[in-house]
């Protein structure tokens, strides 16, 4: 997985992610998320559009870097999650837990 992480603002950071999301690159992720948080940027935007596979130990970095975003006061939002990240999430029902910004809402027939 190759990670761009462009400088910050003062209360927002964005990283895009791309290739696998699994239990191998977790670690990467949660350092990144937890030095935002300890810097005082309390918004976080992961980008997913060229994420290839996500696992479960993915999914519950990205649920405990949202909890400490929001007992901080922010957030952390999902940008184009791929279709296959999309298929999970919303198998997991976290797509309904998440911020989800770009990605193409679909009418379900239980709405």
């Amino acid at each position: 997985m190759d990670v761009i992480i462009p400088l910050p603002a003062s209360t927002e950071a964005r990283i895009a992610l791309h290739g696998r999301f699994d239990a191998h690159e977790c670690p990467s992720l949660s350092a990144w998320i937890d030095a935002r948080l300890e810097e005082g940027t309390i918004r976080l935007a992961i980008d997913l559009s060229d994420v290839t596979f996500i696992d479960s130990t993915a999914l519950a970095v990205l649920v405990r870097g949202m909890k400490r975003a929001r007992a901080a006061g922010g957030d952390l939002s999902l940008v184009r999650p791929s279709q296959t990240v999309r298929v999970i999430l919303e198998l997991t029902r976290l797509d309904r837990a998440f911020v989800i910004k770009g990605a193409t809402l679909k009418v379900r027939a239980d709405a």
